[in-house]
């Protein structure tokens, strides 16, 4: 068992309602550290040892400690994570009024357990696109952390076959949220009235917003050993927490390798955006963190580089261990867990499978395996895309969970430690082999 406290993780999950919350937390976090922060429009000039960090459309992040030596001398080593979650988003024209309810039309957003949005205390987060008085574009952050949504569920007395049948819900008929009962003074009332309260702003000058639903209850520590963390957005927070984590703790450290933390936005919807890992952001980055403009310079560091895809994994579920691989029964707080597919939906082949396996065996971690079932659709991460851009290496590892894609997740107290002590084993590591 790892000596690592939980409690800055909560706080990290606490703080993250969106991806712009997350990438924000995480902004200072590295400025606190001395990171300098740097901007794409901009000619960088990277220096050895430097410590930096670039943001790309307020949700995407990557961070970096420049080796001191040229990356195509050395190489990159690299860990990739995301940070957005399934979630239910406002439509840009969401006020709906039905039988004297005040609700907000939603979107899905990836692969959401809708279930399990219901009959919770929610609120919203986001971006919200101001006019200001000069006429400029500004945006606003905005965490409105008191509750005023709720998704209702039907009672049983008017669905009584639920419990056999099974809760069915239609995205478009049954998950807008109340917010309120119709009144006489509500006209011309509605979201853009909402927000221009919330951020005491003129209705009229909101032009757009990005907004998200989310469940207020605060991130937990629960178990007969506090042993769980429970919370949303840990799918995939935890692993976007776990790689900067493992990247400061030894920014003091000289290596000759440079060491980077890349949290792409969209993983749940494709990543096929302009913040994700199927966009230019880590190619480009790459590209101009090479030191010397010999020829071949980026294509020579490629090929001596490493990439991580952090990513959670699924635990065996005690009460449905039908649904899980035989001789494949991940435990929360049994260590990473290095997921394997077939069909290439994970980026690990034998030869990544083998560094990390060295890499725990070395610092005295425990080490999972997972693959699906055979006859079960597996999943996917963004290792496969930057794996295929960048033609590096990669490994495909998270730490195991419950209740993956609900509103509220279950995941180990423990794990973040021994994930946090093998990326900082795999971000030191000098030779790939």
């Amino acid at each position: 068992m790892t000596s690592e406290s939980p409690s800055q993780l909560l706080s990290f999950l606490d703080a993250s309602p969106t991806p712009f919350h997350a990438v924000e937390a995480l902004c200072l976090r590295l400025k606190a550290a001395g990171f300098k922060e740097l901007e794409e429009q901009e000619s960088w000039n990277p220096l050895p040892g430097s410590r930096c960090f670039v943001v790309r459309g307020g949700t995407s992040l990557a961070a970096w400690i420049q080796g001191t030596e040229p990356p195509s001398d050395s190489g990159f080593r690299l860990i990739g994570a995301h940070t957005d979650s399934p979630n239910l988003r406002i439509k840009p024209q969401p006020d709906l009024n039905q039988h004297g309810y005040l609700q907000f039309g939603v979107e899905v957003y990836g692969g959401a357990l809708l279930s399990s949005w219901a009959d919770r205390d929610l609120s919203v987060a986001g971006m919200v696109y101001v006019r200001s008085e000069s006429g400029k574009i500004e945006g606003h952050m905005l965490h409105h952390r008191d509750p005023f949504l709720r998704i209702p569920l039907l009672a049983i007395h008017l669905n009584r076959d639920v419990n056999e049948k099974g809760l069915v819900l239609n995205a478009q008929n049954h998950l807008p949220p109340i917010y309120g009962l119709e009144a006489e003074d509500d006209l011309n009332q509605g979201m853009h009235r909402l927000l221009a309260e919330m951020l005491k702003v003129e209705a009229e000058d909101i032009l757009s917003f990005d907004l998200s639903l989310f469940d207020t209850q605060p991130a937990a520590i629960l178990g007969k050993n506090q042993e769980f963390i429970v919370s949303g957005r840990l799918d995939n927070l935890y692993s976007c927490f776990c790689a900067l984590e493992a990247l400061l703790k030894d920014a003091e450290t000289e290596s000759p390798q440079t060491r980077m933390a890349v949290c792409f936005d969209h993983e749940e919807i494709g990543s096929m955006t302009t913040q994700g890992a199927r966009s230019s952001f880590i190619t480009s980055l790459l590209r101009r963190l090479n030191l010397e403009n010999a020829s071949q310079a980026f294509e020579r560091s490629c090929a001596r580089s490493m990439l991580i895809s952090a990513d959670m994994a699924h635990a065996v579920h005690p009460n449905f261990s039908e649904k899980h691989e035989p001789q494949h029964f991940p435990q929360i707080n049994g260590g990473p867990v290095i997921k394997i597919n077939a069909q290439g939906r994970y980026a690990t082949n034998g030869g990544s499978e083998a560094i990390f396996e060295q890499i725990c065996r070395e610092g005295e971690i425990p080490l999972q395996k997972f693959v699906n079932r055979t006859d079960l659709a597996c999943g996917s991460t963004i290792g496969p895309y930057v794996a295929g851009n960048l033609g590096v290496p990669t490994l495909d590892v998270g730490a195991a969970m419950l209740s993956m894609h609900s509103v509220r997740e279950m995941g180990g107290a423990f794990d973040f430690g021994w994930m946090t002590q093998a990326f900082r084993g795999f971000y030191t590591r000098s030779e790939l082999d």
